[in-house]
């Protein structure tokens, strides 16, 4: 099988081209701003916004199986005109597509948790976006799979653990929501489910899945998870309720997984549980 690798440079996608490169494989996978770091991996510039530049990578690569692991926010002709464009593409190839959704596309309102068949009510842009995107894979592609996921977490490189980090140690101005709830997967559990997904009969079964953690925490509960790992006083992080500052967005996000996990081997750890553990930095 040959995978492509949409957004190969980003958070999720460098540990998607990370765990491929260490099981033997060499997959393809693309970047905008600056190929990844890993040798192991074939890099193509593209930029979703150009179809010509999209049908000539897929025409190099000639991908059996492409993953979109790519973030453009609230770009909305990157998220929601690119991912499109995508699936057109992909189902005009028969090429299998696994498109990386968000839990931001609810609107967390009206129910505590929101499992596969629920439909997207976004209030913000990326929402819209994201949620017009997995709209039209759903539509265009019978087979992809969609897979919605929550805050991703890594080792101490994700971008909330980095604002954890640069709060407790007064470097940045800010403070971590205490009513905004979601449900964070680490991003190594959230690449093997891809995987997973991608290279076996999981997405011919469903064609949603809730890649997220059991564990709903809020952002400040999270960060005095991480701040605890990684050596600092949770104490110095500072809070406020996001409902005070008139900001739009889903509070209450939750992602029912127990449908998901049941049809994959890839254990999604709670975040209590793979934040329990000490950091690279202190091993």
């Amino acid at each position: 099988m040959t995978v492509l690798i949409i957004g190969g440079s980003g958070f999720l996608g460098t540990e998607l081209v990370r765990q491929a490169v260490s099981a033997g494989r060499r997959p393809a996978a693309t970047f905008h701003s600056r190929p990844g770091s890993s040798d192991g991996a074939t890099w193509h510039h593209l930029d979703l916004r150009d179809p010509a530049r999209l049908e000539e990578v897929l025409d190099t690569v000639a991908p059996t199986a492409v993953i979109n692991a790519t973030s453009g926010g609230a770009d909305w002709a990157v998220t929601a005109e690119g991912g499109i464009r995508l699936a057109q593409a992909a189902a005009e190839r028969g090429i299998r597509l696994v498109h990386v959704s968000s839990d931001a596309i609810f609107s967390g309102t009206g129910r505590d948790w929101y499992d596969e068949s629920c439909l997207p009510d976004p209030l913000t842009p990326y929402g819209a976006a994201k949620a017009t995107a997995e709209t039209a894979v759903r539509l265009l592609c019978p087979h992809a799979a969609v897979a919605r996921t929550s805050l991703i977490i890594g080792n101490g490189r994700s971008e909330h653990e980095q604002l954890v980090h640069a709060l407790a140690a007064g470097t940045r101005q800010g403070a971590l929501y205490t009513d905004g709830i979601r449900c964070p997967v680490h991003v190594e559990d959230l690449a093997a489910a891809l995987w997973e997904i991608t290279g076996s009969e999981a997405s011919e079964a469903a064609s949603v899945f809730h890649l997220a953690g059991p564990d709903a925490l809020s952002r400040y509960e999270l960060g005095e998870l991480i701040a605890r790992r990684d050596g600092f006083d949770p104490a110095r992080l500072p809070s406020a309720r996001r409902s005070d500052t008139g900001l739009h967005g889903g509070l209450d996000v939750r992602l029912d997984n127990r449908a998901t996990q049941q049809k994959l081997r890839t254990r999604l750890r709670g975040a209590r549980e793979f934040l329990s553990e000490s950091s690279p930095e202190q091993t």
